[in-house]
């Protein structure tokens, strides 16, 4: 089971500017391709920083040379970066860690190779279901779990897979659970799974279980439910009833 990468997702070509780039150019080049914030490099094409919408927004022009600001000027620095090599899920916490919509992606050397966007780590939620549901099939259940294809159904829709069928110990119940959690694109696990052998669902067969030790106690106090006393308390009353005589 491969996880997707930042690699993966992220858009290669990146539209980046310099130090020296004015306002006025930052906000054309945002508005022309759609995006929301441009890394700025130096010549090397090394990340500096970022200037966002809001860089733009705090720094809106005023008076004749209001657009006069530079991208050195309007950026944060130092730039918040990815690497190609991480997993998506790392590169999204750090989106929320630090509150960007749009993370640089550098190589070993620093260099910008790249932008991932929120955008694009929605395109997991994205992947076809039949997609997932052979990962599921091929990976998870076959080759990391070693179980037979057949004894367990997997229905995916919109992203939500349904389990049904039988696993061989109780064990394996919420293994299977959390490994189809993580699989890139599942929403939601809707686990309808049983132990082989067994009739009812796990939660009615560990109620039953249950009932059986609080029925095996009864058992052992005489009936009542009562924890046994071992004899003494029997043996204590008569004794004192032969006191009084």
């Amino acid at each position: 089971m491969r996880h997707r990468s930042v690699a993966d997702l992220m858009t290669p070509t990146a539209v980046t500017v310099r130090r020296a780039t004015p306002f006025k150019e930052i906000a054309r080049l945002l508005q022309e391709f759609g995006i929301t914030a441009v890394p700025v490099v130096n010549d090397a094409g090394h990340a500096l920083g970022v200037v966002s919408e809001a860089d733009l927004l705090r720094r809106r022009p005023h008076g004749a040379n209001g657009g006069s600001a530079t991208a050195e000027q309007l950026m944060t620095s130092p730039a918040v970066t990815a690497r190609p090599e991480w997993s998506v899920v790392r590169a999204a916490r750090v989106m929320h860690r630090h509150q960007v919509k749009r993370l640089p992606v550098i190589d070993a050397d620093g260099v910008v190779t790249g932008v991932l966007s929120r955008s694009d780590l929605l395109r997991l939620f994205l992947r076809h279901d039949h997609a997932i549901q052979a990962e599921i099939v091929e990976d998870v259940l076959t080759r990391i779990l070693h179980l037979a294809p057949s004894a367990i159904t997997v229905d995916v829709d919109d992203g939500t897979v349904t389990l049904s069928g039988t696993v061989p110990r109780p064990g394996l119940l919420p293994v299977v659970v959390r490994l189809c959690q993580s699989v890139d694109g599942v929403v939601t696990v809707d686990s309808r799974l049983s132990c082989a052998g067994d009739a009812q669902p796990l939660q009615a067969t560990l109620h039953h279980k249950e009932q059986n030790h609080a029925e095996a106690d009864g058992d052992r106090s005489g009936g009542t439910g009562r924890a046994p006393d071992h004899g003494h308390g029997p043996h204590r009353r008569r004794h004192r009833r032969s006191a009084r005589r």
